[in-house]
């Protein structure tokens, strides 16, 4: 009698080997993620990781995604795939296909972002796939920045299209992206780049069935989204029930944003509306219904089962709505280019809402929104500038360095400074960011007092000085935000410093927008810090005096917010403490 083949399904595969292959999945997407590290050409995928890496089953559901990852990448990715099912049904794939698009309506929400997907084949069937999405510092057009008034103007659009068939690439798409942009060997090897990591990912889980047995994932698969699902319920079951909203204002282009929404807990579901959101703006700050999906659904889940894997089944327990025609959900062909901006904000308008339901739970806001500093250069800028007191530059170069500002103070922990959320990027060394063009770091450091004072203090922000080392004039695209609108407090604490942008020779210069700096002088960026949580006077005065001997709070700070006095030595002056707090307690 012949044994029979072990499945997800048999008796003989119990919930520890699943459990086991589960591992294993998340291990595979994992090694795909630093395969697309290390092969990439651009250094915000190489070193500071603006990317997602999964595993997807026949029907498209994300089953599996890398630790590696933004949200935004991630959960649009997991909106994306059955999009490329649509245009190549699954029987219809090849071995040697990959497929690829940047379409912002059907992935993560601009031109800058490319998808690419490739299918794993066994047995001479699909039997999964493997999708990546990236960032491209450059896709030609006017370039990333909100400045664009359509989508036509921001850079090449790619539609859902074969880029390898049968494992030949589609060399006029090639010759094409190498007309269109700027740094064509850097886009090339990019994307090169992803059909590598497709196929290492593709190499690894049909090593991982072989040593299973394994014929299909189906119903791997079932296990995986099936368990989350049940997981994230059960969570949602022991939140309280009703509709809880928040709003939240943002600096905007031209004039302020609004962010509305209000989440619903039923039994086993959460809905987010953002319904009386601000209308879509002529500027491209605005945000695809995809990229809004990503980044509220990750703002539930960092307070509804955190602990639950990201999947598809997870995440069809959050159910996001916006109305057509808001900056939220902005309809082709409005500009998006710069939608992280805006997109970046929705947790922490989502956190809000959900703080009312369980506030012990939540953190105050945050910086939010990366400040990446995007520079250009070369002849053309130097034309257009003119050369006061700097040189000309010859080389043609375009640089993104992404930077973080604080984020909001935590329940019982402060909040991290400098440190990217909710995006996840990381930033890149100063050395690194030198060597890929003609630029100097001169200075980078955290920003005193800039975190919001509270029980928890918020995360400081940083300044960032940069200049050329030619001294020729370059381009920055300003994408930044919470200059008019710091980072709000929680539970009492203090809002966190608003940013600044500015030269050197102290011209302020406006948050959004392309500028160009002279070649004698420097770009000064100030990042937030994060609001504080719980009231101040509750700080204890030691760790007060450990943030001054830190540099994160300044002495008169320290006796302003926090009512703490220090001695000569840096020691609390307990009885002057005493004082300084009863009459600040007594003034409120």
């Amino acid at each position: 009698m012949t044994a029979k083949k072990p499945t997800a399904k048999s008796g003989a595969l119990d919930d520890i080997r699943n459990q086991v292959m589960w591992a294993r999945l998340i291990a595979v997407v994992e090694e795909q993620a630093r395969t697309l590290m290390s092969t990439a050409f651009s250094s915000v995928v190489r070193e500071s990781g603006d990317l997602s890496a999964g595993v997807f089953d026949r029907r498209g559901r994300m089953v599996a995604q890398a630790v590696t990852g933004t949200p935004g990448h991630v959960n649009s990715m997991a909106l994306a795939v059955p999009h490329f099912l649509e245009r190549f049904p699954i029987d219809t794939m090849e071995a040697g296909d990959h497929y690829i698009t940047n379409d912002p309506w059907m992935t993560s929400g601009h031109l800058h972002d490319v998808t690419v997907v490739t299918p794993v084949h066994r047995g001479g069937k699909v039997v999964a796939m493997f999708a990546c999405t990236c960032h491209q510092v450059d896709i030609g057009g006017l370039g990333q920045g909100p400045d664009g008034r359509s989508v036509f103007e921001e850079g090449l659009y790619i539609p859902l299209m074969y880029l390898a068939k049968r494992g030949v690439l589609n060399e006029d798409l090639f010759a094409i992206l190498r007309g269109n942009v700027r740094t064509p060997r850097e886009v090339e090897g990019d994307i090169l780049s992803y059909v590598t990591s497709n196929e290492t990912g593709a190499r690894r889980l049909l090593a991982m069935m072989d040593e299973f047995a394994l014929d299909d994932i189906e119903a791997l698969a079932d296990f995986v989204i099936d368990n989350s699902r049940a997981a994230t319920e059960a969570a949602i079951a022991e939140l309280p029930r009703g509709t809880f909203k928040n709003t939240l204002t943002l600096d905007g282009y031209d004039k302020p944003v609004t962010l509305k929404c209000a989440v619903t807990v039923e039994d086993r579901r959460i809905l987010v509306d953002f319904a009386g959101s601000s209308p879509a703006s002529p500027y491209g700050i605005n945000v695809v219904l995809n990229y809004c999906k990503a980044y509220a659904a990750f703002g539930v889940r960092c307070i509804v089962a955190p602990d639950v894997p990201n999947n598809a089944g997870s995440l069809a327990t959050v159910e996001v709505t916006a109305p057509a025609g808001s900056i939220v959900n902005v309809e082709r062909p409005w500009p998006v280019a710069a939608r992280h901006i805006i997109g970046q904000f929705l947790p922490d308008v989502v956190l809000g809402a959900l703080a009312k339901a369980v506030p012990d739970r939540v953190p105050a806001e945050g910086a939010a929104c990366l400040w990446g500093i995007q520079i250009r250069g070369g002849p053309e800028i130097t034309a257009r500038v003119g050369r006061p007191g700097g040189n000309v530059s010859a080389e043609r170069y375009e640089v993104l360095s992404f930077n973080s500002g604080g984020s909001g103070a935590r329940p019982g922990l402060d909040g991290m400074s400098a440190t990217a959320f909710p995006s996840g990027v990381r930033a890149m060394s100063s050395e690194l960011f030198e060597t890929l063009a003609p630029i100097v770091v001169w200075r980078k450091e955290l920003r005193a007092d800039s975190g919001g004072a509270g029980q928890t203090r918020g995360g400081l922000g940083q300044t960032v000085e940069v200049g050329t080392l030619d001294g020729a004039p370059f381009a920055l695209y300003a994408m930044f935000d919470r200059v008019e609108n710091p980072a709000k407090g929680r539970a009492g604490g203090t809002n966190g410093a608003a940013g600044k942008v500015r030269l050197a020779s102290g011209k302020p210069l406006p948050a959004k927008g392309m500028h160009f700096i002279p070649g004698d002088d420097n770009l000064v960026v100030e990042l937030p810090g994060g609001g504080g949580r719980g009231k101040a006077l509750k700080r204890d005065p030691t760790v007060v005096a450990a943030d001054v001997a830190d540099g994160y709070v300044t002495r008169k700070a320290a006796r302003a917010a926090f009512g703490v006095a220090l001695t000569r030595d840096g020691s609390v002056d307990k009885a002057a403490t005493k004082t300084n707090r009863a009459a600040m307690r007594k003034r409120k």
